[in-house]
């Protein structure tokens, strides 16, 4: 489907243009509407999770006592950043939080409208550096060996996410045209999830959590690591400049409860990631690849100059695609002030730091934490004394050797290099193709079983 065709869909969500925060409930509160995804789990901080902790409506509480009003929140989900936009063009949604392309999208049709309809990305929620939120998976059985292999086949993605921005900028280095040579298939996440099983496509690209979901479930492999991308990939919280401007003080409460979910977050991983699979159904092991301690994604609610580089470089592949109206002035559209204003008087220091996953987790059923490990062989060898004391192991998460991408490590290809350090003998990498150019560029080097890197490591 064209993006003209996608933009024409969602026109008539722009009919009956309320201002959300202006609204009044049943009940005469304020009603502030937030827009967000529950299955895309790197926005859960704005989202899935501060909505279950409730931080947001016990601020607003404390608001309302001390200005003798009474505010109440309505939480809209959604499966993809599109819709967000639509209804906070219409004024239907005050805050919503999306991927970065999205937000692009966003800013971009905000500023076409003009007036009250621009909009403001004001926080991130998680990002990584690598672009590893994203991902191609094909299925199990598929004899595809790299993005070349799809040529001339079905591709399912959601037009204009991050997921479809990651497989046309992956097919160039590729020679393939992602709008010539594949055919593009316009599908929410969970519908291409089913064409993928059908074989009706022949590869899905989609979003967090989507590639490591169907690969938990043993629904698919991963075949394209948009970590190999090496682009900055982040979710973020986008606002109407007509709401932050008449409601500043909500916007602040807004921010403040993010900030104590992120830290609830960082803090209790585990308890976290579980929280977020009873919400969303999504199994608790994927969950926790992407938003555990040493998960894919680091939650941090500043914006980070790598991250408005990144957009900078994001704008005019997007607007070369086809998928902007127009090129997107982002001055005034990154607007830190308020989260700066929130967050206090760290926040240049924080916003100044970056960290990347670990090298490796142990989930053992029934342990609060998880045994985390500095190197491939120390956590192979944790698994092999974890299955030795007879617990449960629930998931190990081991970092990929070459794009450093954390995924499930007995789905991963891994390698044994006699000519490495003890520490990296055995390494372990997401993807057959990833692991190849290592073999290629280590002579010598072999693949092995998973089990047999237990064993022998």
């Amino acid at each position: 489907m064209s993006r003209k065709i996608v933009f024409a869909a969602c026109l008539p969500l722009l009919a009956g243009c309320t201002v959300a925060g202006n609204a009044s409930s049943g009940d005469g509160s304020t009603r502030v509407v937030v827009g967000y995804q529950s299955k895309t789990i790197n926005t859960v901080t704005a989202g899935t999770l501060l909505r279950s902790l409730g931080h947001f409506e016990k601020r607003l509480n404390e608001l309302g006592k001390a200005e003798g009003k009474k505010y109440s929140v309505v939480w809209q989900d959604y499966d993809t950043g599109a819709p967000i936009t639509a209804q906070m063009l219409a004024g239907k949604i005050d805050i919503g939080s999306m991927g970065d392309y999205p937000l692009l999208i966003n800013g971009s049709r905000a500023q076409v409208q003009g007036g009250d309809a621009r909009t403001e990305l004001v926080s991130v929620t998680g990002y990584n550096l690598r672009g590893a939120l994203n991902g191609v998976v094909v299925a199990k059985d598929s004899k595809a060996a790299t993005l070349r292999d799809l040529k001339g086949r079905t591709v399912s993605t959601s037009v204009g996410s991050a997921g479809h921005g990651t497989f046309v900028q992956a097919a160039k280095k590729y020679g393939l045209d992602g709008a010539k040579d594949v055919t593009i298939e316009n599908q929410q996440p969970s519908v291409g999830a089913t064409s993928l099983e059908s074989g009706k496509a022949a590869g899905l690209s989609q979003f967090v959590a989507w590639p490591g979901v169907l690969v938990a479930q043993g629904r698919a492999r991963l075949l394209y690591d948009g970590g190999d991308l090496d682009v900055p990939t982040f979710h973020g919280v986008v606002v109407r400049k007509a709401f932050a401007g008449g409601k500043p003080k909500i916007l602040q409460e807004f921010l403040k409860a993010q900030i104590d979910a992120t830290r609830h977050l960082n803090d209790n991983p585990v308890r976290s990631a579980e929280s977020v699979a009873s919400a969303t159904g999504l199994p608790v092991e994927a969950v926790y690849l992407y938003n555990g301690a040493g998960g894919v994604s680091t939650f941090d609610v500043t914006i980070k100059k790598r991250l408005r580089d990144a957009l900078a470089h994001d704008v005019p592949f997007l607007k070369s695609i086809g998928v902007l109206q127009q090129s997107l002035d982002l001055s005034p559209f990154v607007n830190d002030s308020y989260i700066r204003q929130a967050y206090g008087s760290s926040y240049d220091a924080d916003a100044a730091k970056t960290s990347a996953p670990d090298a490796g987790e142990i989930w053992v059923a029934g342990e609060k934490t998880t045994r985390r490990f500095s190197d491939p062989v120390a956590l192979l060898r944790g698994v092999r004394d974890a299955q030795k004391q007879g617990g449960q192991i629930k998931a190990v998460y081991v970092a990929d050797g070459t794009t450093g991408t954390r995924w499930f490590a007995d789905k991963d290809v891994w390698i044994e290099n006699p000519e490495a350090t003890a520490a990296k003998r055995f390494q372990a990498f997401a993807t057959d193709e990833v692991a190849r150019r290592y073999l290629a560029a280590h002579p010598g080097s072999k693949i092995v079983s998973y089990a047999d890197a237990v064993r022998r490591a």
